[in-house]
């Protein structure tokens, strides 16, 4: 506690030379007031997905991950898909060859689908759910298991394919390549910043 004390009190922010006094207590609360989705910052190269989950607001999390508050099904679908994915492994960052993911870079700039209908929107949120579905079947599992491209169950497979498909329904696109996605995306991407430029 005296080397917290000691390394606020010789801060330069003078909101933290306050918090000298309390050096038991966190600095700052940042923790959501809902549910949220869990983002790991760093994640293999070689997954097809990055793994991301829902935890409750009495989950705290650490520095190794980024969070979405009040997330939807619909959100973790997206976020979830081969889209979503294509964006993230063309737009992060890396540490050594592993994706570093960014909020500010990928999160922010995703081009999220444009005018959805209900019927698709609700589709993303069955197929995502079903994700969580099977997910729970593998209780023993850990995500990192479960998405590891050598033993990623073929049921977690399949729900994940029906995913993809629900969200290119969004995007009323059928992609036949990876290249064919980030063309697509980046013109979303450009459409977007141009309206609100304007």
């Amino acid at each position: 506690m005296e080397n917290v004390r000691k390394l606020r009190s010789e801060s330069t922010r003078e909101e933290t030379k306050e918090l000298a006094n309390y050096p038991t207590l966190f600095g700052e609360i940042r923790q959501p007031e809902s549910e949220y989705i869990y983002i790991p910052l760093t994640s293999s190269e070689n997954r097809t997905y990055i793994p991301m989950s829902f935890f409750d607001k009495e989950k705290i999390s650490n520095n190794t991950g980024s969070l979405v508050p009040n997330a939807t099904l619909y959100h973790f679908g997206i976020l979830q898909s081969i889209q979503h994915m294509t964006w993230v492994s063309y737009v992060c960052g890396r540490l050594k060859s592993d994706y570093r993911y960014s909020n500010t870079l990928v999160y922010n700039n995703f081009p999220w689908p444009e005018n959805i209908t209900d019927e698709q929107k609700k589709k993303v949120e069955e197929c995502a759910q079903n994700v969580l579905n099977v997910r729970a079947q593998f209780p023993q599992s850990s995500l990192a298991d479960l998405y590891d491209p050598n033993t990623m169950p073929p049921e977690l497979v399949k729900a994940h394919a029906d995913l993809d498909r629900a969200t290119d329904n969004c995007y009323n696109r059928k992609f036949e390549t990876k290249e064919q996605r980030i063309e697509f995306l980046f013109e979303l991407y450009k459409k977007y910043v141009s309206e609100k430029e304007k």
